[in-house]
């Protein structure tokens, strides 16, 4: 699904969105980051990411410190209304 489905944060599963409050909380970081700060397997934490990013609250960049890995930061709109949603 896409944003343009309608689908938003609040229509994910709860390891989507324990991605994205760590995220929130911790700042870019690492699939390796994520898994050790969520302790989700690497499996779960691979399909969060890829449901955050489908709905576009999550974006992916090249980590500079080792170019094997990416980095996953929130994108700053998103971010806020997808907050927002959670708190409702």
């Amino acid at each position: 699904m896409t944003e343009s489905d309608g689908e938003d944060i609040t229509d994910l599963p709860p390891s989507a969105k324990l991605v994205f409050k760590v995220l929130e909380y911790k700042g870019p970081l690492t699939q390796k980051g994520i898994v050790e700060e969520s302790m989700l397997s690497a499996r779960t934490v691979r399909y969060a990411l890829e449901r955050l990013e489908e709905v576009g609250v999550v974006e992916e960049d090249v980590y500079f410190a080792d170019a094997r890995q990416n980095l996953y930061e929130l994108t700053i709109d998103d971010a806020d209304k997808s907050e927002q949603a959670l708190s409702d």
